[in-house]
């Protein structure tokens, strides 16, 4: 793949148009934290018949699970499970040019809608996807995939930022058949407004062991459960639209069936495992989510640069100015690249490796950040206004260096795939 397919290209038309029909009239409202960003979601995925197409894939997978159980308690021979291809791995594959257009248009404009969005389906619903039983596939899946629920992924604590599983405090005890959470979140993207809540907490089994080692079991919460408690959105430097907030578990008592896999001795691994591949995906995301950062920053910086006039003459004309765009076109071209390579192998069934997926958050989280920059430095005073939109993709981008992990943290990823550990 080295372009955009004419279908890419049609969806991407449709899009901008709700964009400047829906969103740019409520940036203000959804920059304040006045206008909620899920309404506007729920509306975008009407019109583009997202929610039907995530209704109908769920449903797709729930009948053949249903399907594989039966026959497993029949006694009968199950269907040889096929090579994993594109379309196999979360609730819109298949469907991942489309996404990425997506992500990408809307990124360029809000990305705080992005966020709100992805954590919610990309996260949420696809960690049930991957660990839950029929029962909890079917209990949750449905509604969070339309958006008619909204969903949070709960890993990050006060004092576990970096280090998410070695320092974490949040923990479960068994009791009797049920388990009871206590601990506390934050940095949560959905968390103040949540409906379900996927909760990562290590297990207490009063032996003694190492606190680091303990086994981290993975959980399903719903918004008013006795115990649990959602802070107030925080106040940010940045994604304004998508609402960030603390966790708080005092005693909730859990029952068996909230347990993703409802037990302890999960096949694909304990709740590390889970979170690393949710990690993978999360980074691929920041590639699509740069690329529509610097998408717009090119075309607002080249729209200005023709009409913006110093000393009787566009700015554009000015050879240090050209250098930013230059630049800037090269920034492009490098991510949309990478997004074009996820993409190329993915319908290969080829995922990318954490070590991969760190490189290149690593290097587009930078890059976006830094094209935004000259974003505001090319439009002078006028880029250091709220009323010139570079001034918000500036401070939106910066979150891609700190979302889904540090670069710091990136940095040792990358390391760790090319030294074999």
């Amino acid at each position: 793949m080295f372009e955009w397919s004419e279908t890419d290209e049609l969806i991407r038309s449709a899009v901008r148009g709700f964009i400047d029909k829906e969103i740019r009239p409520q940036l203000d409202g959804l920059d304040s934290g006045e206008v909620s960003p899920y309404p506007i979601i729920r509306k975008l995925f009407s019109e583009f018949g997202i929610d039907v197409l995530g209704a109908e894939s769920i449903e797709k997978l729930l009948a053949k699970q249903r399907k594989r159980e039966e026959a497993l308690a029949a006694g009968e021979p199950l269907p040889e499970k096929k090579e994993r291809k594109s379309g196999d791995g979360g609730p819109f594959s298949g469907q991942e040019s489309m996404m990425a257009v997506l992500i990408a248009e809307l990124s360029g404009v809000c990305m705080g809608l992005v966020t709100a969005m992805g954590v919610s389906i990309g996260l949420g619903a696809t960690t049930i996807m991957s660990r839950g039983t029929l029962a909890q596939k079917e209990r949750w899946l449905g509604d969070i995939v339309t958006m008619k629920k909204v969903a949070a992924w709960a890993i990050t604590e006060p004092d576990s930022g970096s280090d998410a599983f070695g320092g974490m405090k949040t923990y479960v005890r068994r009791d009797g058949e049920d388990y009871i959470l206590n601990g506390q979140k934050t940095f949560i993207t959905n968390g103040p407004f949540a409906d379900v809540v996927v909760v990562y907490a290590k297990l207490d089994e009063g032996d003694g062991a190492d606190k680091r080692d303990r086994k981290v079991l993975t959980f399903v919460l719903d918004k008013g459960m006795e115990g649990f408690a959602q802070g107030k959105p925080f106040k940010k430097m940045g994604l304004h639209a998508s609402p960030t907030g603390e966790l708080f578990f005092d005693n909730v008592r859990l029952s068996k069936d909230r347990l993703l896999g409802e037990t302890e001795e999960h096949k694909g691994g304990d709740g590390r495992d889970s979170a690393r591949t949710s990690f993978t995906a999360e980074r691929v995301g920041v590639a699509f989510m740069a690329l529509g950062i610097v998408n717009e920053c090119h075309r607002l910086c080249l729209d200005y640069a023709k009409n913006r006039k110093l000393w009787g003459q566009e700015i554009g004309r000015f050879q240090l100015v050209q250098l930013k765009l230059a630049k800037m076109e090269i920034a492009r071209i490098n991510i949309q690249n990478m997004v074009f390579s996820v993409l190329e192998r993915g319908r290969a069934g080829k995922q990318p490796s954490l070590a991969e997926a760190s490189a290149m958050k690593l290097y587009c989280s930078e890059t976006a950040t830094e094209v935004a920059m000259e974003a505001v430095q090319l439009f002078g005073g006028n880029g250091y206004m709220s009323e010139y939109h570079v001034e918000q993709l500036a401070r939106d981008a910066k979150s891609l260096m700190i979302y889904a992990g540090s670069n710091e943290i990136q940095v040792t990823h990358v390391a760790k795939g090319l030294l074999g550990r």
